[in-house]
């Protein structure tokens, strides 16, 4: 009798459970057809709204109609039906069929911009989404190009997307990527970051910390994970994640590869400005002698005038900064650029050396640097009057060997210039001598 029970009450269940999937296709498909008769009817709306042709275009048309009509279906029924077999197969389908609707899904946002709008609508998002945690590397690929296609221009689905937990589904180890695979992920964690969404930094820096470290990411890439790193910087809470998580070893690592200077750059200039970040710089060691270095470089001007500002936040107030750049040789190089390099990076290389001069009898407005008590002698700050001597003879010898490295600069870039001119000359007196020649 109790076995008869359990037998009655297990069907039971299992009818149920069938019933309940067969519900919920019947209200998936019904949705699918109530949204692209709305679609058709705002087409038609659309078309109605239109100002009139002209007669004789509108008999053209009446006989061509009927012509096109028998030759293939309505453009609306193919749409349907390529939409609800890929939306069936991405929801009810195997492996395969969801790799292949992933694929139709991008090909199909890529095409129209409404589709991405009614994706979203259909809960597509959110499948895609879970395939991105998949172990299968097609799987992985072809749902990320899809998000990347979903995301463009819709501010909704990419809230979408960070409300499903794309942010805690991103791989743990990137070295099994590709690099196709890779660069989705980082285009993809670029596009979330655009816009004012609250992305988890904290979730997505290992990712990308990760990715700009190792050895096999391509250089695209790299600058990809950088622009990403830029826009996280611009939010001031996320500057306790960044560097708590390694960017401030990473990025002055990277600033020393002049295809990524700039953005590594730009992406310091945001975080040396908070106390975290200042903190986290002084005590690499690697600064500031790189940093001086690349002031060297002439070809790169964005990158001295992004230099010139960090070494500027680097040394305000701080005597023990100032002391470490001038032992690295800091002002031939201050030099150097207030002569050669652009406006922007000339002006503050002279308001760096107006730091490094003798402060006792300049007053320091609140915008000018340093703010410390008037000295007997120093450079910079506070310090006892031998010091302030060693310093004022350190100051001149820096001043002398600069200016004489500059007028060697300057001379050998004159005798080049007469040593050209010379030649022309030369060539010139040759070929008229040599037409005056009779034969």
């Amino acid at each position: 009798m109790s076995s008869s029970r359990t037998q009655s009450s297990s069907s039971s269940s299992s009818s149920s459970s069938v019933w309940q999937r067969q519900y919920m296709k019947l209200h998936f498909f019904s949705r699918i057809r109530s949204l692209l008769k709305s679609k058709a009817s705002s087409r038609k709306h659309d078309l109605q709204s239109s100002p009139e042709i002209s007669r004789t275009q509108q008999d053209s048309e009446k006989v061509v109609a009927p012509l096109e009509i028998l030759s293939k279906p309505p453009e609306d029924e193919n749409e349907e039906v390529i939409l609800q077999r890929t939306v069936k197969k991405l929801h009810f389908g195997t492996f395969e069929e969801k790799e292949k609707a992933a694929i139709e899904i991008e090909k199909l946002s890529r095409e129209d911009k409404n589709i991405r709008k009614l994706m979203a609508e259909l809960g597509v998002l959110q499948v895609l989404v879970s395939m991105v945690a998949s172990d299968i590397s097609g799987h992985q690929r072809s749902a990320v190009m899809a998000l990347i296609q979903l995301s463009h221009g819709t501010h909704t689905n990419k809230a979408l997307m960070v409300n499903a937990g794309i942010c805690s589904k991103l791989p743990k180890n990137i070295e099994i990527l590709d690099q196709s695979t890779r660069y989705g992920f980082a285009e993809l964690l670029l596009s979330l970051t655009s816009t004012q969404l609250s992305v988890s930094s904290s979730q997505i820096l290992p990712f990308l910390m990760e990715t700009m470290n190792s050895d096999t990411t391509e250089m695209k890439c790299k600058e990809i994970c950088l622009a990403t790193i830029n826009n996280l910087c611009l939010v001031l809470e996320n500057a306790g994640p960044l560097v708590t998580n390694g960017a401030i070893k990473t990025l002055l690592s990277l600033m020393l590869v002049k295809d990524l200077s700039e953005k590594a750059l730009a992406s310091l200039g945001q975080l040396v400005v908070t106390q975290m970040g200042k903190k986290a710089m002084e005590e690499d060691s690697t600064v500031p002698k790189s940093l001086i270095e690349i002031l060297t470089w002439e070809d790169k001007p964005k990158c001295q005038e992004y230099t010139a500002y960090i070494l500027m936040v680097l040394a305000h107030q701080s005597w023990s900064q100032r002391e470490k750049m001038a032992k690295a040789g800091i002002v031939p190089v201050l030099l150097e650029v207030t002569l050669l390099g652009s406006p922007l990076v000339q002006k503050r290389a002279v308001k760096l050396l107006q730091w490094f001069k003798d402060e006792r009898n300049v007053r320091m407005g609140p915008h000018s640097g340093p703010q410390t008590s008037r000295v007997s002698s120093g450079v910079g700050s506070p310090m006892s009057p031998r010091l302030g001597e060693e310093g004022k003879k350190m100051m001149k010898n820096l001043v002398k060997q600069s200016l004489y490295k500059n007028m060697e600069m300057i001379t050998r870039r004159g005798n080049v210039d007469l040593e050209r001119e010379a030649g022309r000359l030369k060539s010139l007196i040759i070929s008229t001598s040599s037409k005056s020649l009779t034969y």
